[in-house]
């Protein structure tokens, strides 16, 4: 085994990659609470008509599941310390966007995250991958990346009733000596501090903290005993395998646009993390990235078991530069990763006691680290400036990510057209153009 992870070539052993493994597992195990919340529309009282909630047992089993297959693949295929499970921003696009603002049924959505993981695994083998990354401007990439982690934090501040509904400005600051409201404050502050000083895995463990001041304070029920803590493993018979039976009502043009969605931020998404993640731990070689396609192979691959087994889209996570950063080079560390994501599946009665209070800032801070890609926006440039403007701005909104990445490749073109760089547009965004020209005709 030390021979096929190269340990003596990378300069690793068995206890670093072990500790590495543990170290990003621990960096991105608010997942398995978030997700579920997230997912099953946690504190959204009134679901669209013919809408269902999905199980959140059900939810945090799909999510263990998804994220150990796929970190399991990306270790044992591609032999990179890469661990993935299902993506912040995807999860929020699937139920606040598809099932609460379309009114798609869970089971339909799940159907279309399928067919993009499906897609994904044809582009990846045909190598069109690099040709389609290669045509999308990196401004707007990174526009899309700030814009989803800006619609984020509005979800989370919205959760925590930090920011809530005003019929006179829409939106306004919540009652902030509601005891829960301040106990989401306490979360957030504490989740920056932990971070500040640069504790790795600092989200999880705000989490922790919260919960337990909650529970301190009343807010929050106790567990009343270790049957509250360790338990059966949730079924996942309410959302096993959905996704086949709803798989005809995806031939839509609504449809059409929320796979292109989904395909769309995992696409980049991965791309950008598999970069900085394999950078900072030297495995690129002249600025090219080894078993590239394997890499995205695991990827989409996670994505479609994720999709079977009741989950939003699987991505690459970059909290994996957390194990990196404790010397983390090889694929036995997403190995020692899906070990604990497997292991978790135990402590699903947890459930209970992380409330919208205890996840909203999880979500307020993945927003804050998203949103860091506006730095690398040109902003000089207004014709640059405009669409990439305009995609952050419409995502919270508009309440939609599909939204704003529609309005701001709309807007790309003519912004370049009228500036005189005809040139510089690939033929591929005139496509996408009229694809979300056609979006909004068919919204009207």
């Amino acid at each position: 085994m030390k021979k096929y992870f190269r340990f003596e070539e990378l300069g690793t052993n068995y206890k670093t990659e072990f500790f590495a493994g543990l170290t990003t597992f621990l960096a991105m195990a608010y997942i398995l609470f978030v997700n579920p919340a997230t997912l099953s529309l946690e504190g959204v009282e009134q679901l669209p008509e013919g809408v269902t909630r999905m199980d959140p047992g059900a939810i945090f089993t799909a999510t263990a599941i998804s994220a150990a297959v796929g970190s399991l693949i990306m270790g044992v295929v591609a032999r990179y310390p890469i661990v993935l499970a299902p993506g912040m921003g995807l999860n929020a696009f699937f139920a606040y966007t598809v099932v609460l603002g379309y009114g798609i049924p869970w089971e339909t959505a799940l159907a279309g995250v399928l067919v993009s993981g499906l897609i994904f695994i044809v582009l990846t083998l045909s190598g069109l991958r690099e040709k389609i990354i290669n045509t999308i401007p990196a401004n707007l990439k990174m526009a899309v990346g700030a814009g989803i982690g800006i619609y984020i934090a509005f979800i989370g501040l919205q959760n925590a009733n930090i920011i809530v509904a005003d019929d006179a400005t829409l939106v306004s600051i919540g009652d902030l000596t509601s005891p829960y409201v301040l106990l989401a404050v306490f979360g957030v502050v504490i989740s920056v501090s932990l971070l500040s000083l640069n504790i790795r895995g600092g989200i999880f463990y705000g989490m922790i903290i919260t919960a337990i001041v909650g529970m301190m304070t009343g807010l929050i029920d106790p567990p009343r005993g270790l049957g509250d803590i360790v338990g059966q493993v949730p079924s996942l018979a309410p959302t096993f395998g959905q996704a086949f039976t709803h798989f005809n009502d995806i031939f839509t043009m609504q449809m059409l646009v929320v796979i292109l969605t989904f395909l769309f931020v995992d696409f980049f998404d991965t791309a950008g993390t598999l970069v900085a993640v394999a950078s900072q731990a030297g495995l690129m070689k002249n600025n090219k990235l080894p078993r590239a396609g394997r890499a995205l192979l695991a990827d989409s691959s996670a994505t479609i078991v994720g999709a079977v087994v009741g989950t939003s889209t699987t991505t690459a996570y970059v909290e994996s530069t957390a194990g990196v950063g404790v010397g983390g080079k090889t694929g036995f560390t997403s190995i020692v990763a899906a070990g604990f994501f497997l292991l978790s599946l135990f402590f699903s009665p947890l459930l209970s006691v992380v409330t919208s209070e205890v996840t909203a800032p999880a979500l307020i801070i993945v927003g804050v680290l998203m949103s860091t890609s506006l730095k690398r926006i040109d902003w000089d440039r207004f014709e640059i400036a405009v669409p990439a403007f305009l995609t952050i701005i419409a995502m919270p909104l508009s309440y939609s990510i599909a939204t704003g990445i529609a309005i701001g490749f709309l807007f790309y073109p003519l912004t370049m057209i009228l500036k005189g760089r005809v040139k510089d547009i690939h033929p591929i965004m005139y496509g996408l153009f009229i694809v979300f020209l056609c979006y909004f005709i068919f919204l009207s």
